[in-house]
């Protein structure tokens, strides 16, 4: 029989389905009988269910319900493909298996609809494993065409504007969702096992701390203040360590007012995770098994491939400090030359300028040739520690280089996917390096810190020596699910607004759709 869904058609005026598709809505109410007035239906089993135990189910009676997703047949019966959480199963519909009403009522049935059917299992004679109806009804009415099924809703604008579509007509963004699920849950369960607490600490903060980014700002009404929500959960975290909770961790949203690409959204999620007596050694060792462990557990192999990369997750990554990344791949020893403007000349001489907010330092033009020149040779797992105290302003010094910090990221395939610190804990240490963020911010950097008295105070109290690490969560998800934007993998990413609302999107689906079903 036909498939009604990629049977060439007439194109339609998107008025004229709407139009269509509001009448057959409008003629159920007429008669008493509005979709929208049903409240539940009793499911019983679900698609790969009844596949997978078909020869305990055959001739079983069960009962379906989904989204109408195929549609084809003449005359006497009909079939149709439904669509629930686990996948599809056809159902098969007979004339002389269900009411007259009920056979008149699924001709009209149109693709996008909601349609719960009971009936019992059996095979048919192409071998597919349908379910045979005997008795349909409509649940929900579908009064928006979906994309054709042969080229779907493809526009990548469009799919993250309309994710509730993108997530009916492409089968792999759920999964990439699902993973995503299971990966979070990974994270948590790994965190408990080794004796961490989950916590939660405010995304309003009357002041921006925590790392160097661009904030956004609100303002609260009842008490007049601005406040900014939270580009790091460092600060409030660290304060929880000297209460005396050793072993802490959050997984929450985070906001910075910067830029967007295929590595950033405004809004994305982090885990950090602190904990006393344990430095950045540590934490690279829990960051290596974490995530080779997940891995192994959700796709059952050290390997995956991403942006077009063989990427070997087994542990044993190397460790570089950034001042041998440096000479590795550009030559320059940064180590050999402690001078300030030597230094800077050394990074201009390899084509690295300094941004116009940092000062002409050793450790500037170090953190600037690694950045710039560095960072995108790194495709395998690498953790690059001993980061310029100019940039570090949280994590401790090296006892070996007081230019340094016992402070890592891990790159992989040129993104950075997490950053730690043995954390700062010397508070006389700490209010200089506020200080000198205060001072950067007076001069025009609007991603540099803000002053924190309150953690000042609380590292009075003393903390103990303690390993912090954030890892992002979305770009994690990225590489184990081979996508390569984070939009793919943020359910609703951020997007500028689209003044002409539904109707235009939905006008980018319709060029996609010259074969809409509307019902027979």
């Amino acid at each position: 029989m036909p498939d009604v869904m990629s049977t060439p058609a007439p194109e339609q005026d998107l008025s004229e389905i709407l139009k269509v598709r509001r009448d057959k809505l409008a003629a159920l109410q007429a008669e008493g009988r509005d979709p929208f007035t049903i409240t539940r239906f009793q499911r019983t089993a679900y698609s790969q269910e009844i596949k997978d135990r078909f020869d305990a189910l055959e001739n079983a009676h069960v009962a379906v319900a989904g989204r109408v997703v195929a549609k084809r047949g003449m005359g006497k019966a009909i079939f149709a493909d439904l669509q629930d959480p686990q996948g599809r199963i056809q159902i098969y519909i007979r004339a002389d298996s269900v009411t007259p009403e009920e056979f008149a009522d699924f001709r009209k049935v149109d693709v996008g609809d909601i349609v719960g059917c009971e009936g019992y299992v059996f095979r048919t004679k192409m071998g597919e494993v349908s379910v045979h109806c005997e008795s349909a009804r409509l649940l929900s009415k579908s009064l928006r065409p979906l994309p054709e099924k042969f080229h779907g809703l493809t526009d990548r604008e469009t799919r993250y504007r309309q994710r509730y579509v993108d997530l009916i007509v492409n089968p792999e963004v759920k999964r990439t969702f699902e993973l995503r699920s299971k990966f979070i849950k990974h994270v948590r369960d790994f965190m408990d096992g080794r004796g961490f607490i989950e916590v939660e600490t405010p995304v309003l903060n009357t002041i921006s701390g925590g790392a160097t980014a661009r904030p956004f700002i609100t303002h609260h009404n009842t008490l007049d203040i601005d406040m900014y929500m939270r580009i790091a959960t460092e600060l409030p975290l660290k304060r929880l360590i000297v209460g005396g909770m050793e072993r802490v961790y959050e997984i929450g949203r985070i906001f910075r007012n910067e830029g967007m690409d295929t590595k950033h959204n405004p809004e994305f999620t982090t885990i950090e995770l602190y904990q006393a007596y344990a430095d950045f050694n540590d934490m690279m060792d829990l960051f290596e098994e974490l995530l080779s462990s997940a891995a192994q557990k959700l796709l059952g192999t050290y390997h995956v491939t991403w942006q077009g990369e063989d990427i070997d997750l087994a542990p044993g990554w190397p460790r570089l400090t950034m001042a041998e990344a440096v000479k590795k791949y550009t030559g320059l020893d940064f180590m050999a030359e402690p001078d300030d403007a030597r230094a800077v000349a050394m990074a201009r001489s390899a084509g690295v300028e300094l941004p116009k907010t940092a000062e002409p330092t050793w450790g500037n033009a170090l953190y600037e040739v690694f950045d710039q020149k560095v960072e995108e040779k790194l495709i395998q797992p690498t953790f690059i520690t001993m980061h310029p105290v100019d940039v570090s302003p949280l994590a401790k010094r090296s006892p070996a280089d007081s230019r340094l910090t016992e402070r890592f990221e891990l790159f992989i395939c040129h993104s950075e996917m997490g950053n730690a610190f043995s954390e700062l804990n010397d508070p006389i240490d700490q209010r200089q390096r506020f200080l000198k963020q205060v001072e950067l911010r007076e001069k025009g950097d609007d991603e540099a810190g803000m002053m924190d008295e309150d953690f000042l105070t609380a590292l009075e109290y003393a903390m103990p020596p303690t390993g912090g690490l954030g890892i992002g969560i979305d770009r994690c998800v990225m590489l184990l699910t081979g996508s390569d934007s984070i939009r793919d993998v943020i359910l609703f990413p951020t997007m500028k607004s689209n003044v002409s609302g539904q109707i235009a999107g939905t006008g980018n689906i319709q060029s996609q759709s010259a074969t809409i079903q509307t019902g027979n």
